[in-house]
């Protein structure tokens, strides 16, 4: 089975997150998509994250209406901070019958040359990346990468953040979460403070 990864804090998930995993499930050749929650980004403050179980909550809320679309905690049980190249080779070790890829946005293609032991990654594993509005310029050299292929999906410009945001200040962004993520979200008071 072809398992396309996303990764993300999911703080909180919203449709745009849902638009590109169905986009990938739906036209990318994957079989399921798995919306793997990070416990923590080495790169983002852990202090502004919902609690795991409850980020993890949002995630099974916003995809439990879609079949190829699953929330994944596998990176709860690994050592902090989550590294990618760690989770793709305990994932191979655990479903040594599947093919895990990655997917991720135009901006962190970019910065992959960063990662720890990114080379591996390419190595390994085909990444699905989706287009985002961008000031920084292209990297051709890993844009034409073999591995790397470029997705024609819908650019979404929604954050979790701008919804954290407005949460706070009391505006309603209801139409950008999916409905019973919105209903958890209100019913808990998060990010309200």
């Amino acid at each position: 089975m072809k398992i396309g990864l996303y990764f993300g804090t999911y703080n909180p998930i919203h449709v745009g997150h849902l638009i590109i995993a169905n986009h990938m499930a739906e036209y990318a050749g994957l079989d399921q998509i798995w919306m793997v929650v990070t416990p923590h980004n080495p790169l983002k403050k852990k202090a502004t994250l919902l609690d795991d179980q409850q980020r993890l909550q949002m995630v099974f809320l916003a995809t439990e209406d879609y079949p190829k679309i699953k929330p994944s905690d596998i990176e709860f049980k690994l050592p902090q901070p989550s590294y990618t190249v760690i989770t793709l080779a305990h994932l191979q070790e655990k479903y040594p019958n599947h093919e895990f890829s990655l997917i991720m946005g135009e901006d962190n293609l970019k910065t992959l040359h960063k990662w720890k032991n990114y080379e591996v990654i390419l190595e390994n594993h085909d990444i699905y990346v989706y287009p985002r509005i961008s000031d920084e310029p292209e990297n051709m050299e890993l844009k034409s990468h073999p591995k790397i292929h470029v997705i024609d999906a819908p650019i979404v410009e929604i954050s979790s953040t701008f919804i954290r945001n407005n949460i706070k200040e009391g505006k309603n962004i209801q139409p950008l979460l999916p409905p019973k993520v919105w209903e958890y979200i209100d019913h808990n008071n998060f990010y309200k403070k």
